[in-house]
């Protein structure tokens, strides 16, 4: 029996505004929009190391950078951006080639999403 599995893509990504706003409280606009844009330039390059591993079939370095990845978006609010990536640890874990491809799909609508909308909810 073969188990079909149904994938919702999303229109919009979950974004925490409570932590984004806190994190604008404690550390002002100008470091606060630092340490966001740091963070995400950190994300696209993980992402990008992600999608290398991921061409060139391994699964071994994807678990590593996947979970980093979430942990970096988690602190920053990008709730979507964190979940997906911890799909993609899972499946690149689980050596499951069609579901890395499907998770890192996720992974990467979730963060392009992400960009624009933590820009617009900035500070406010």
């Amino acid at each position: 029996m073969t188990q079909v599995t149904v994938l919702e893509c999303l229109l919009d990504c979950a974004i925490d505004h409570g932590l984004l706003q806190d994190l604008y409280a404690r550390q002002g606009a100008a470091r606060a929009d630092r340490t966001i844009a740091t963070s995400l330039e950190d994300l696209a390059t993980r992402l990008g190391i992600m999608r290398d591993g991921r061409d060139h079939g391994g699964f071994d370095d994807l678990p590593g950078q996947a979970r980093r990845m979430a942990t970096i978006a988690a602190r920053i609010g990008l709730t979507e951006v964190a979940t997906a990536a911890g799909h993609v640890a899972d499946s690149a874990r689980q050596r499951d080639g069609i579901a890395v491809e499907a998770t890192m799909a996720r992974l990467e609508r979730s963060f392009d999403l992400a960009i624009g909308q933590v820009w617009m909810l900035r500070g406010g």
